[in-house]
């Protein structure tokens, strides 16, 4: 039995993932782990000892967000099963994002191929970097890489998390990558306050993207391909992101990195991948569908885990 409750509401909140994404009308709790930290930066991140501060910051939020979803479905559990079996299936929805990306890349390539400028406002979007100079090209490959990369973040992430610690791993773990997306910089501004919350994300990732890129070139039927993450992986800035980017370079055969603006600063990240061919309509839909495969391997094989971990106990 605890192998079917841990994977009904997996599966009703993956494929109400696929089915709606993130609707704009509903409340989400990124948007309220956000306000949390940015209250905290505001305040703490100024004066001395911000290393230290940014430490218990992030500690504070993680073990938190993680404590209070352990108290929330308990309570949900004392009332009713149903009112428990919801509250899984909502919190697991609210942690999946392979949709809502999919959605915003393939709008991507429409505005670019409508306008560069339009082009330029919708990646804006997605992507943590100014693009008010890029290039087609490079608006296209920017869509390209953040798919990539959220990939590992926004679903094989997540889902392993849940396979260890459950539901309450799942939002401790997007709150992990709240808490690097907002102050993990390596500015003036961030570089000691979002340090230990950069490095935190680092270890929570670890093992998911290199997942990712192991299942990217699986689903690709290349195997071959391994090489050339082996190559290219460690290459990035990111010690995680580097991994299913150069699959998906790989995959694709072409280049990804260069120089990225951020906040005003230009951050060169090293090349993945030799081939600056132009990127086309077929590339993107390539690349979305390697990953909806990485997703449904992915789902089944967290499923066919809790039929082994039954088994054994």
């Amino acid at each position: 039995m605890w192998a079917f409750y841990m994977a009904l509401p997996l599966l009703a909140a993956w494929l109400l993932d696929r089915w709606l994404g993130d609707p704009q009308w509903m409340p989400h709790p990124v948007v309220a782990f956000g306000k949390s930290i940015a209250f905290l930066e505001r305040r703490l991140n100024r004066g001395r000892g911000r290393f230290l501060k940014g430490m218990l910051v992030s500690c504070l939020l993680v073990a938190g967000v993680y404590g209070l979803t352990v108290w929330l479905l308990r309570g949900a559990a004392l009332l009713s099963p149903g009112l428990l079996l919801a509250l899984q299936v909502l919190l697991i929805f609210y942690c999946l994002a392979g949709t809502t990306l999919v959605r915003e890349v393939r709008e991507v390539f429409r505005a670019v191929d409508r306008s560069l400028e339009e082009g330029r406002r919708q990646v804006a979007r997605i992507v943590g970097r100014d693009t008010s100079g890029l290039s087609a090209q490079e608006v296209r490959t920017a869509a390209l890489e953040t798919l990539a990369e959220n990939l590992s973040d926004g679903v094989v992430a997540p889902l392993f998390w849940y396979l260890l610690l459950g539901v309450p791993g799942m939002l401790a773990y997007k709150m992990v990558n709240t808490l690097d997306s907002m102050i993990g910089y390596r500015n003036e501004r961030y570089r000691l306050f979002g340090c230990f919350a950069a490095r935190l994300d680092d270890v929570a990732n670890f093992v998911p993207a290199r997942l990712t890129a192991f299942l990217m070139v699986l689903v690709s039927g290349r195997l071959s391909l391994l090489g050339f993450v082996a190559r290219y992986g460690s290459r990035h800035a990111s010690p995680n992101s580097g991994y299913p980017e150069s699959a998906l370079a790989g995959i694709l055969n072409c280049r990804f990195g260069g120089p990225h603006d951020y906040f005003g600063e230009e951050v060169w990240k090293p090349y993945i991948g030799d081939n600056d061919r132009p990127l086309t309509g077929e590339d993107m839909r390539t690349a979305i569908r390697v990953n909806r495969r990485v997703e449904e391997w992915m789902v089944l094989l967290v499923l066919a885990s809790f039929c082994v971990r039954l088994f054994f106990r």
